[in-house]
This record gives C-alpha cells, sequence and structure tokens, in this order.
C-alpha cells in the first residue's frame, strides 16, 4: 500500500472519529437515530419507530446466520453504542468484541454493558477496521452494521476480516452502497455530506470476497429500506427540530436535514442499494 493510499485512509478515519465524537452527532444518533442501534433499519410500515425497524434489522443478521451460541465469538466492527453486541449476548449467550472508532461511542457503550451486568461478555475496544488489534484466526463471526463505507481503505478492511476469521468463519453486514450501474458523479451530494469520495457496492464486495476464496450465503439486496430509513429519520428530525437545537446545534441539525434529503433523492433516482451481505470462509 502505498504512502499516499495510506494517507488518505488515515483521513477519512481521523474525519469519521472527530464527527462521532462531536456532541451534536452523539446527541444526534442517541436521540433520533435509534438510541442504541444506529443504523439502517428494516421497516413494516412508514410510521413504524425507528427503534424497531433498526432492531428488526440486527435480529435478521442473526437468523440469516443462524447457529449462534455461547461457543460464538464476535467481532463487531463500528459497534457504535453497541446494542447488537448486547442482543447477540443477551439472546444467544454470544461473547462480543466491539471495535470502534468513537471513544464518545465506547463509554456509553461500556456504561451500557455494566447496566444491563453484560461487562463481562462484552470487551469495546477503541480502533480501526482497517488495523484490527485482534489476533489472527481467532473469531468465528465478523459482525457489522453500516460502517464500511467510512473506511478510505475497503479492500483493507476485508483483508483484516479474512485475516482475523477462523477457517469456516463468517461475516455477516450491511452498508450503505451504491447501485452496481450508478453512473459516475451523481453521489457527489451524498458523497461531499460524509467526506467520501465513494461508496461501496454488491459488486465491490462480492469481488472481494472472490479474492479471499469467500464463498456467499444467503445475502439479501434491500435498497428501498435505504431509502425508508432517511425518509424516516428525516421526519422524525422535523418533528422535533426544536427539541434538537437544543440539544445539537441549529446548523448541524440544518446541514443534517440537507444530508439525509440527498440520500433520500439519490435513492429515488436508483442510485444506491442496502442490504445484509453474507459470506463463509472455508474451512
Amino acid at each position: 500500500m502505498s504512502d499516499q493510499t495510506i494517507d488518505a485512509a488515515r483521513r477519512v478515519r481521523d474525519v469519521a472519529e472527530t464527527y462521532y465524537d462531536s456532541s451534536d452527532a452523539d446527541n444526534f444518533y442517541r436521540t433520533i437515530w435509534g438510541g442504541e442501534d444506529i443504523h439502517v433499519g428494516i421497516y413494516k410500515g412508514p410510521e413504524e419507530s425507528i427503534f424497531d425497524a433498526s432492531r428488526r434489522t440486527v435480529e435478521t443478521m442473526a437468523e440469516l446466520l443462524g447457529g449462534l451460541s455461547e461457543r460464538t465469538s464476535v467481532l463487531d466492527l463500528g459497534a457504535g453504542y453497541g446494542g447488537s453486541a448486547r442482543f447477540l449476548t443477551t439472546s444467544f449467550g454470544c461473547p462480543v468484541a466491539c471495535l470502534n472508532v468513537s471513544e464518545i461511542q465506547n463509554d456509553y457503550n461500556r456504561r451500557l454493558n455494566r447496566e444491563h451486568g453484560l461487562d463481562s461478555k462484552i470487551d469495546v475496544v477503541h480502533g480501526t477496521f482497517e488495523d484490527v488489534p485482534v489476533p489472527d484466526g481467532s473469531v468465528e463471526v465478523v459482525w457489522s452494521q453500516d460502517a464500511f463505507l467510512h473506511s478510505g481503505d475497503r479492500e483493507k478492511v476485508m483483508a483484516e476480516i479474512d485475516r482475523v476469521l477462523k477457517p469456516g468463519g463468517r461475516l455477516v453486514f450491511t452498508d450503505p452502497m451504491q447501485a452496481d450501474d450508478c453512473p459516475p458523479g451523481v453521489l457527489q451530494p451524498v458523497y461531499d455530506r460524509i467526506h467520501l469520495d465513494s461508496l461501496g457496492s454488491f459488486a465491490f464486495y462480492r469481488a472481494r470476497a472472490g479474492v479471499h476464496g469467500w464463498t456467499e450465503g444467503q445475502s439479501t439486496p434491500m435498497p428501498e429500506q435505504l431509502r425508508n430509513h432517511y425518509d424516516r429519520v428525516r421526519r422524525e428530525l422535523l418533528s422535533r427540530y426544536d427539541e434538537m437545537c437544543e440539544v445539537s446545534s441549529k446548523d448541524y441539525v440544518d446541514r443534517m436535514l440537507g444530508g439525509l434529503k440527498n440520500w433520500v433523492n439519490a435513492a429515488d433516482q436508483g442510485y444506491l442499494n442496502w442490504g445484509i451481505l453474507v459470506f463463509n470462509k472455508p474451512a
């Protein structure tokens, strides 16, 4: 990897860390974006709560994996506030390591784990998914939700996952992605809002899986749910606008509303994709 690539990846990481450590973002995600689960939800109706839809994503991912138990070690990359880890530990007994770049989120994750009596089952580590502080071949399941878009080197992320997975291990993740046939240049408003120059795609992740010799499991494209989620979050933020301007700055709230609208518009034009991807490392 060239020094230029390393520097670019570090800049993207630093932007994500600074953003998620800000009080504006922390208050927004805790209050509006699902609370413990800060990822895209799977909605049954347009007015369903963000929390319920977001938790359904976690439940669906666990169902697609199957076979989870207290013997299944899980590494959650980009774990946020740790809602998925607590679900996996409470529901199946899985020991979970949460890796996340935001110490603000990590501290809240640790606090919730203590309050639920789960701090002995869930380990929370500050770090990035381009350089995972986990031994080779030590994890049964790598889990991630809507985090890889924040990497400036997604090929390195996939290589790190291959390194830490045991033979026969599994990867399950979601990520806001561009459509495989997305025209060049049309997503610039989305990129500008999140300080990126690209998104992954189903084609990209499938190609990287092929490089590592992984086979694909029951992956499930659900592009409509990306649109549903960003629209639902935007409407919730609008309905609580004055309240949110009290805890996050008005400038932040206004920029977030504009950014959410850009995502919805791009989804309406068919430029975006989202879903659950499952890959299996050979035994």
